[in-house]
């Protein structure tokens, strides 16, 4: 056995799992075809083995089309990427927006204390409105709706009424820099962009009008046709920049007409989201309607086993692939709660009693948020009682079982805390919560159904039945796969090269795992690639390195690294600067140094340490070593590879394994 794994028994049980949808869903699919599958590890080996379990789900989950599917795949331009359901016809938003009744869709609020309901019927309507007014405007389908906005009802309306008409919707969050947006946007060529003009954030008023002005200038000469500016967060008033046309001005053009859902194919695009950017500008992930809906509709009904009757809660910004997850709740007639601002403003005792206040039932957090709960010594249950409170989904980061022992006894044994891992990339999770199984401190609980999730050793051997970590594949087609990189030419060849070149014909996901042999269960380790993942924000180094050449005259050269050491809860991003001759490292250079990533990209992407270094380690091919420097600050005791062209600058690097809270290095420690 691993020594990754605890002996312990299990943290939680379900009370009655014979309830839950997963059996459910098992059961239906046992009488359908006169099978024995006598519990969850049989229904997720059916699953993966017989493509006809995704016609099972979509009957099991009332999928709305048009035209139902008789065919489920055939090939595509990208050889592995086929298309899925290629006869039938549905609408994205038609399947959240299903409810037509007086039942709360949405509830939002935020740091302003203002709490507002929004009905079925009330969502119907603001997309109707929205979405006549677009298609006045020219919008048709396949053209780019872009956002610079906050977590809030007009993001949701803006994205659905998108969505009706068959256009592609891609969101950042109003925190992002200009030099970010452009990054993204100037690739996508949107034709509508909608801005915030100001908002709330920690107790600060954000103007982002000298943003917007930079953004939709630069916008303008890449077929950029449409700004608009959504009223303040704040005061409720109008602002706009020259050029742009307020959201009221914009919505006159509603012509009455009703709300029209196109019949599009399975795989129309939906919405553009974008990789880390970790060697180059971010690549633009092309998601299809039917792939994100049929994906994250299964893992909220299934896997979590959201219902109408659930309050579903996950803090997000709409520039994180959980803003899409959350959206498809409304598919299950659920209540989703939009919250907008600092779960730490005014303090974090205000936002957990947030959470109790409006009975949330189903709640979507993050390790560094549970992690801050616990080093404030709150306790939940004294502070409110979290009485509707059933399901905890964890993810954006590593679990640690240390975290989940405490997250369990902190918020009541009734509670199943589930982890859950996926990516940007696929929309969706790879591995996820059983509700009809145990759970075991720090693993997540299963595979997720339909993933035909392997660990591979190096060579490509599966290794996950020895207890040994390694690489997460997916070695079997899913609907949630690209449709294709934005930009990328007919073969996919970037596409292909992101997630096919390590194993050819096999999804590389990029994270080390382990599966524990006994109880089936898997922890992630961390990503097996440079990533940087701080408090579960995903970036590359490449983001941090195009902000560093405005201090070219200074710099000879940078390497930005993620550290995770066994005793960190979190990981955190370091900086090491090597300075040109007649240049000197100082306090002052570091300052304008953060100073300038807070504002190109956020305030999140701001290392948590930047070191003066004289040499940097690269291989022959004359490419930086990031993972490298990457282990062996995080501990590891690597052996240099014959690639590496300049081996002993890896021992610059040893040093920084312990770092005090001053970011002083042990070696400098023991001089002083």
């Amino acid at each position: 056995m691993s020594s990754h794994f605890e002996n312990s028994g299990p943290l939680w049980r379900p009370a009655d799992p014979s309830f839950t949808a997963v059996e459910g869903l098992r059961r239906l699919i046992n009488s359908k075809y006169g099978l024995y599958l006598a519990n969850y590890h049989d229904l997720h080996k059916y699953s993966v083995e017989s493509f006809t379990f995704w016609l099972d789900l979509w009957e099991f989950l009332g999928i709305i089309s048009s035209i139902p599917p008789k065919k489920i795949l055939e090939p595509g331009p990208i050889a592995e990427v086929p298309i899925w359901f290629p006869d039938a016809r549905l609408n994205y938003a038609e399947n959240l927006l299903f409810r037509k009744d007086d039942a709360v869709a949405c509830t939002a609020g935020g740091e302003s204390g203002v709490v507002k309901h929004y009905s079925y019927r009330q969502l119907r309507e603001l997309v109707r409105q929205m979405a006549s007014a677009m298609r006045h405007h020219g919008l048709q389908k396949g053209d780019r709706v872009a956002g610079i906005v906050n977590n809030t009802i007009s993001a949701i309306v803006i994205c659905l009424a998108t969505a009706s008409i068959g256009a592609i919707f891609s969101s950042t969050a109003t925190d992002m820099g200009t030099h970010g947006i452009l990054d993204r946007y100037r690739q996508i060529q949107p034709k509508f962009v909608f801005a915030e003009t100001e908002v709330l954030y920690a107790g600060k008023v954000v103007d982002l009008l000298p943003k917007l002005s930079e953004v939709f200038g630069d916008l303008r000469k890449h077929a950029l046709q449409h700004a608009i500016t959504l009223p303040s967060l704040i005061s409720g008033k109008e602002i706009s920049v020259a050029d742009s046309l307020p959201l009221s001005k914009f919505l006159v053009k509603d012509d009455g007409c009703d709300l029209i859902f196109e019949q599009l194919p399975f795989s129309q695009p939906l919405f553009i989201l974008y990789s880390s950017g970790t060697s180059g500008p971010p690549k633009c992930i092309v998601h299809s309607a039917g792939g994100v809906l049929l994906q994250t509709k299964k893992e909220l009904r299934v896997s979590i086993g959201i219902d109408p009757d659930d309050t579903y809660f996950q803090y997000t910004t709409t520039g994180w692939m959980m803003w899409t997850f959350m959206l498809t709740g409304l598919s299950n007639g659920t209540r989703i709660i939009l919250y907008d601002g600092s779960p730490f403003h005014p303090d974090l005792r205000t936002y957990l009693k947030f959470i109790s206040d409006q009975r949330v039932s189903v709640l979507g957090t993050s390790p560094r948020f549970l992690a801050e709960v616990q080093g404030q010594k709150i306790n939940p249950l004294q502070l409110a009682p979290f009485d509707a409170l059933k399901r905890m989904v964890i993810t954006g980061a590593v679990v640690t079982t240390p975290l989940f022992l405490w997250s369990q006894q902190a918020f009541g044994d009734r509670v199943h805390i589930m982890s859950t891992s996926g990516g940007t990339d696929v929309c969706t999770a790879f591995v996820t919560g059983v509700p009809s199984f145990p759970v075991y401190a720090g693993e997540i609980q299963g595979k997720s159904l339909g993933m035909k999730v392997e660990v591979l050793d190096p060579a490509g051997n599966n290794i996950e039945h020895t207890g040994t970590a390694g690489e997460m594949v997916c070695t079997r087609p899913h609907p949630s796969i690209p449709v294709r990189f934005w930009g990328d030419d007919k073969l996919g060849t970037k596409f292909r090269d992101a997630y096919f070149s390590m194993y050819p014909g096999i999804w590389r996901q990029g994270d080390f795992i382990v599966v524990n042999p006994k109880t089936k269960g898997i922890m992630i380790l961390g990503r097996s690639d440079g990533v940087l993942n701080p408090s579960g924000v995903r970036f590359g180094s490449a983001e941090i390195y195009t902000v560093l050449e405005q201090f070219s005259a200074a710099l000879d050269d940078s390497l930005c690294v993620g550290q995770r050491r066994p005793q960190d809860k979190d990981e955190q991003v370091l900086l090491f600067l090597k300075m040109r001759e007649g240049y000197k490292f100082d306090d002052e250079l570091v300052a304008k140094i953060k100073a300038a990533i807070r504002k190109a990209l956020s305030a999140r992407h701001v290392p948590a340490f930047i070191f003066e270094t004289t040499d940097i380690p690269y291989t022959v091919n004359g490419k930086r070593i990031e993972i490298a420097v990457k282990q062996i600050v995080s501990g590891s005791d690597l052996k240099p590879s014959g690639t590496v062209a300049n081996p002993e600058s890896l021992q610059l690097y040893y040093k920084y394994r312990d770092l005090d809270a001053t970011g002083a290095p042990a070696a400098l420690k023991a001089k002083l």
